[in-house]
This record gives C-alpha cells, structure tokens and sequence, in this order.
C-alpha cells in the first residue's frame, strides 16, 4: 500500500494572492496585469489551475484544487500607495511569481509595507509637497509672484495632506476641501492687489490630486478591451475631474467672486525665461521623490524619465500642438521605464512612470474645461473634447511605446539566440 500524501492548504496561498491583488491595484497596474502576475503567483506554487478577474474595485479568484474548488471576493484597493511602497510590492510580486516566497511570509511583508512611515516624515511630505508645486509652477508659467504663491499654496496643500492622513473617512471630500481652500486663498489674495491668473496658481497645487494617470489607464483598458474597468476608471476620473472644479467654485464664491472668475484672464507676468522649465522639472522630480518617499537610489532615474517626458513633449507640442503632445511624451516614458527596470535593474517602471504622468499634467486641461462649462457650457464642452483627445493621445503613446520595447526586446532576444547557434564550437586543447 502506497502512503496517502496530504492535500496542501492553499487557504494562506489564497488569502495572499487577494492581498497581493489589492496592493497592485493600489499602485494604479492595469487589471489585466493584475490577473497575469497573481496566475503566476498561484502557479508557482503549485496550483496550476486558477482563474482571476481583477477590476479596480473587487478581486474575484478562484484556485482548482482536486476535491474541488476554493474561491475568494475582495474589496479593492484599501489605500493610496507611496512611491517607495509602489517598489516594494513590485519586489515582493517579482518573488512570489518565481515561487521564493512563502504566502505566510508574503503576508507578514505586506502588513509591514502597508504600514511603514515616510522615509522623510510628516515635515518632509509638507517640503516635498512645496517643491513639487513649485517645479510644476515654473513649467507652467514662471514668474515671481506666480512662484511665491505656489510655495504658499503648495505647503499649504501639504499639510492638509500629512493632517489627513490614515483618515479614510476624509479621503472621498478630500479633493474638494483642498481645492476649495485653495480656490478661497487665490481669490482672496487677488482681491487684495495680488495681479495673476488664477488658473496658473490653481494648478499646481492640486497636480497630486489630478486623475490624470487614473483617466489614462482607463483609456488604455478600453483599447485592451477591458471594458468595465477602462469604463469605470474614466467614469471615475471624470467625476473627479468634477468635483475638484466644485470645489474651485465653492472657494471662489465664497469669497465673493464669481465662477467666471476661475477662467478670467490675470495679467501675464511670466518672464521668457528659457532655462526655467528644465529647472522646473528637476525641481520637480526631486520634490516628487521627497514627499512621495521614493525609493533610495531612484532619484536619478525618476530625473532621467521625467526629463525624456519633457524633451518629447516638448517637441510634439512644437510640431503637432499641445493636443497630441502627450503621445510623444508616454512614447518615450513606458519604454524608459521598462528599460531602466530590467536593463539597468533600477526601480519597478511604475515608480518612474507615475511621476511623467503628473509631469504631462492631462487632469489639468480637464479641470481647466470642467471649469470652463461653469461660466460658458459651450467653451467648456469644446476644452472637454480636447481634453479627451488629450487623453487618448497619451493612452495611444503608452500602447505604442510598451509594443516597441516588447517587440525590441523579443528581437534582441532572438537574435542573440541566433548568433549564439551559429558561432563555431571552440577548438579542443591537443593533450
């Protein structure tokens, strides 16, 4: 008689892979990236058959085993993510899916991710936070006054972050409260003799609250073929898109103006400056890597992406007009950040690609249309449209750029498979 072998408990399997699940979802990775790397995950463990479909907001997995089925629903993602976070569940998801990682250590690790500090703290989140915006600010529009009021605007912003943070309860009326306070301070300090124009010092300030990435990937999901996910994650983008123009609105007429004064023209102190938007974009970046704790050793790659971004974007905006811009800037972002992570063993391509995608700044030609059709409908549905193409330009660039590195790669690959068959053996050594 044979000895009877006992069936392993994928109870801990399951309840890591839905966790793991989670954790992808809240870094921003397509949902059918999602189903990909939790099938290998349960694979290399053993399970050779498993089905997953993941969407923004639930888990659905089912693992075969041979006396049946065991089958689990999650929630989506419970939290937002920071950049060093982002890294570290790419490090642990690249383990899992080579089968290195027990799930009950996998878990224990995701519990530690989940809730460690900011590398910089709460005071560096708030100086992050103001350097950002102050890069941004001087992409945008360089001057002065319009940098003094992004480094008020932007600590400002910061802290209201850092004081709401680990409430879950205040991270849905967030956006609007911040943008109301911001709308209020702007309106209020123009009344009092401060001369710019409120849509360049709105901006920047609220870069980390854009949906853009959100809206793009949506897009993306729809060319895939993901349908209830592209359709629910630019459902969501557009409303938040909204709701950020509300509360612009509210913060205005609150201090008594109206809601054409969101779009009105201020006077344009912007100095030409050639030299300010790169400087703006370093600034950038390393505000970024502050306040988002980025990973050690990747603030010269975030640089390197985000200064690639710009340089493409630049040239579209020159050639084709600011529309199709974006393409060539996700153009070169996706494959740079593939390269550096498996070429030059960087960080995971999220954590450099996310900060180009707030550097293209697409949620801000939305939010400046959604303001728009407060004061004129027709304007403002005409900005809308182009901010659509806007965003479709740029989910087009991440397709294309993500096609050419798979397709550079394989053939490299084959290549070198060829070279390698075709050399001469080497000669023997005579005795």
């Amino acid at each position: 008689m044979s000895e009877e072998r006992p069936e392993a408990d994928n109870r801990p399997l399951l309840e890591f892979m839905y966790r793991l699940g989670q954790a992808y979802l809240a870094c921003g990775e397509q949902t059918a990236q999602v189903e990909l790397l939790l099938r290998r995950v349960a694979a290399a463990r053993g399970v050779r058959r498993s089905r997953i479909v993941a969407f923004p907001t639930a888990l659905f997995i089912t693992l075969v085993e041979p006396d049946g089925e065991r089958v689990t629903i999650a929630e989506g993602p419970l939290q937002t993510l920071r950049l060093d976070q982002i890294a570290d569940v790419y490090y642990l998801g690249a383990q899992a899916t080579e089968g290195s990682v027990d799930p009950q250590d996998g878990l224990s690790r995701l519990n530690e991710i989940m809730r460690s500090p900011p590398r910089f703290g709460a005071f560096g989140s708030i100086i992050g936070h103001t350097v950002l915006t102050v890069g941004l600010s001087m992409v945008l529009a360089p001057s002065l006054d319009n940098l003094a009021v992004a480094a008020v605007l932007g600590a400002v912003v910061g802290a209201i972050k850092v004081a709401s943070r680990n409430r879950p309860v205040l991270a849905a009326p967030l956006s609007v409260v911040v943008a109301a306070v911001v709308s209020g301070l702007v309106f209020l300090a123009m009344g009092r003799g401060l001369n710019v124009n409120p849509i360049h010092v709105l901006i920047p300030p609220l870069i980390t609250f854009l949906p853009g990435a959100m809206v793009t990937i949506g897009m993306v999901e729809l060319a895939y073929g993901d349908m209830v996910s592209g359709a629910s994650r630019l459902v969501a983008g557009l409303v938040h898109l909204v709701l950020l123009a509300f509360g612009l609105a509210a913060g205005a007429l609150i201090v008594g103006y109206t809601t054409a004064s969101l779009v009105a023209t201020g006077a344009e102190l912007a100095a030409d400056v050639p030299w300010a938007p790169i400087v703006g974009v370093v600034t950038f970046g390393v505000g970024v890597y502050i306040h988002f704790s980025a990973p050690r050793r990747s603030l010269f790659w975030l640089l390197l992406v985000l200064l690639l971004t710009f340089g493409a974007q630049r040239f579209g905006y020159f050639a084709f007009g600011p529309v199709i811009s974006g393409f060539f800037g996700s153009l070169v972002a996706t494959p740079a950040g593939y390269l550096i992570q498996q070429r030059f063993k960087g960080p995971p391509s999220m954590v450099t690609f996310l900060p180009s995608f707030w550097l293209l700044v697409p949620g801000s030609v939305g939010l400046v249309s959604v303001a728009h059709m407060l004061s004129d409908r027709e304007a403002g549905i005409e900005g809308m449209t182009n901010a659509l193409f806007a965003f479709a330009s740029i989910a087009l660039g991440t397709l294309v750029g993500a096609s050419i590195y798979r397709w550079t790669t394989e053939s490299l690959g084959a290549w070198r498979l060829q070279v390698g068959r075709a050399a001469p053996p080497p000669p023997k050594k005579k005795d």
